[in-house]
């Protein structure tokens, strides 16, 4: 496999990354939506249906972000390399490192290294589940 070829290949991959965080961040808007509405015709309660679709739709953009960031490395380590795109990959980590953790601590109301880890998957499937015992 010649280098140009591999390149391409790498940025493809990189892409479908891209695509596949796409996807999770609009599949999770809908189940949010989904799963908040069903709430609200259960229980009627608008403020547990609020709570909920925070709790969802935050584990997507959670697990959206990791995908992201996954992408980030392949374009970043497998294609180019260089210095300054080691440097800007590792601005791009901090920054989305910094939101997810506001993210958890917004979802979650405690800081991330109070209690077990997390990650987007686990809270997504803790607000199913808590939709289910409603």
């Amino acid at each position: 496999m010649n280098e140009e070829t591999y390149t391409h290949l790498m940025l493809t991959i990189a892409q479908a990354f891209e695509i596949v965080a796409a996807v999770v961040l609009i599949a999770g808007l809908l189940w949010s939506a989904l799963i908040s509405v069903r709430i609200l015709v259960r229980t009627k309660s608008g403020e547990r249906s609020y709570s909920l679709m925070r709790q969802a739709f935050g584990g997507s953009i959670l697990l959206g972000l990791e995908i992201l960031v996954a992408g980030d490395l392949i374009r970043t380590v497998a294609v180019a390399p260089t210095l300054d795109n080691v440097i800007v990959l590792g601005i791009i980590v901090l920054i989305r490192t910094f939101l997810s953790f506001s993210l958890e601590i917004e979802i979650e109301g405690t800081w991330p290294w109070r209690r077990v880890l997390t990650s987007g998957a686990t809270v997504m499937k803790r607000a199913a589940d808590s939709a289910k015992a409603e």
